[in-house]
């Protein structure tokens, strides 16, 4: 998959605010209260944030696919915004999967969709899919992110400082929060997928890197989705798909989340089972693939449905353990709390 494929020529677009507790939640909310939320004059008084917030909450919103510009806004220079339907399914109250974000799965779930076509962050993407360097340090990364996109020339050529804009809310949405004598706890806590150990600091050289490996919070459905979700976009007619493809080819859920071949293989077994037939890992020619039976983006929400289900049953039921699906350890709270 190419940038121009996957993302839309969109840099800076947030305000400069990386996403916080509450925002993915408080945009669902919004939209599905009012599609004029975020258009109104009083709508910081009413979201309880700041002017710049309020426009920075609706682009987080859409980049993680939960609200979208309404179809039938009659202004144009003010357009309305509708909930998505992966956002009612996650964020419903009466139905969704986790209305009050609760489960890890959902923070990495949300990852994926700020990463799935049509990419709201080209900067990211670059980042996660092309940029392979073992340490960086930020003006690296902005380098790399600006040839990146100089590949999609069909694209304008964006400013620098916007790039720059994006790496650094890159960095502070996914690294550890610098800590300084002004640093205070809404600056270490603030945001969600922090959670996700995705960007680590060496405190030897003080340089960042991807953090690649298994990750014990990351559930196998999420996994299963996020490859059914790209064989569908890449080879929609095929039944099957490489492992190879799934964990290397760029925009693939093995860029994506940074696991080897192998880890995503165990992770994709660990889905098979609670897949009722429908999904298989098999190697007919020598090579594994992953294979499918039906509509894969309804096979992919149906392993998240029964994932969130098997968490609202264990927590109802209060047992000791893991999720069988999930392998993960028990649920904590993640982003539960609200700005």
């Amino acid at each position: 998959m190419r940038l121009s494929e996957a993302a839309r020529p969109v840099f800076a677009r947030h305000e400069t605010f990386h996403p916080r507790y509450g925002w993915f939640r408080k945009a669902y909310e919004a939209t599905a209260d009012d599609p004029a939320a975020f258009t109104r004059k009083d709508a910081p008084v009413e979201l309880g944030v700041g002017k710049n917030m309020v426009k920075s909450i609706r682009f987080w919103g859409s980049a993680a696919k939960l609200i979208q510009d309404h179809p039938d806004s009659p202004h144009k220079r003010a357009t309305g915004v509708a909930a998505t339907r992966f956002g009612t399914r996650l964020f419903d109250p009466e139905s969704g999967w986790d209305p009050f974000m609760e489960d890890p799965g959902t923070l990495w779930l949300l990852h994926w969709q700020l990463l799935a076509p049509p990419c709201l962050l080209p900067v990211w993407w670059v980042a996660f899919n092309q940029f392979h360097a073992v340490e960086f340090d930020i003006d690296e990364l902005e380098t790399a992110c600006m040839a990146g996109i100089d590949s999609a020339a069909e694209w304008p050529r964006p400013h620098r400082s916007s790039v720059r804009k994006d790496v650094t809310a890159l960095l502070r949405t996914y690294a550890p929060a610098e800590r300084s004598a002004r640093t205070s706890v809404d600056d270490l806590l603030d945001c969600p997928l922090r959670e996700l150990g995705m960007i680590a600091k060496s405190a030897a050289t003080g340089r960042y890197r991807f953090t690649m490996g298994a990750k014990p919070t990351l559930p196998p459905a999420v996994v299963a989705y996020a490859a059914l979700d790209f064989a569908a976009r890449t080879d929609p007619a095929s039944k099957t798909a490489l492992l190879s493809r799934l964990a290397g080819e760029p925009g693939s859920p093995g860029r994506a989340f940074k696991l080897t071949e192998d880890e995503l293989a165990d992770a994709l077994r660990a889905a098979t089972a609670e897949s009722q037939g429908r999904l298989a890992l098999a190697s007919p020619a020598g090579a594994a693939q992953l294979a499918w039976n039906g509509d894969p983006e309804q096979l992919g929400l149906d392993l998240l449905g029964r994932y969130f289900d098997q968490c609202r049953s264990h927590d109802a039921s209060a047992s000791a353990g893991s999720i069988h699906l999930s392998g993960a350890a028990p649920r904590v709270p993640a982003g539960a709390g609200a700005k």
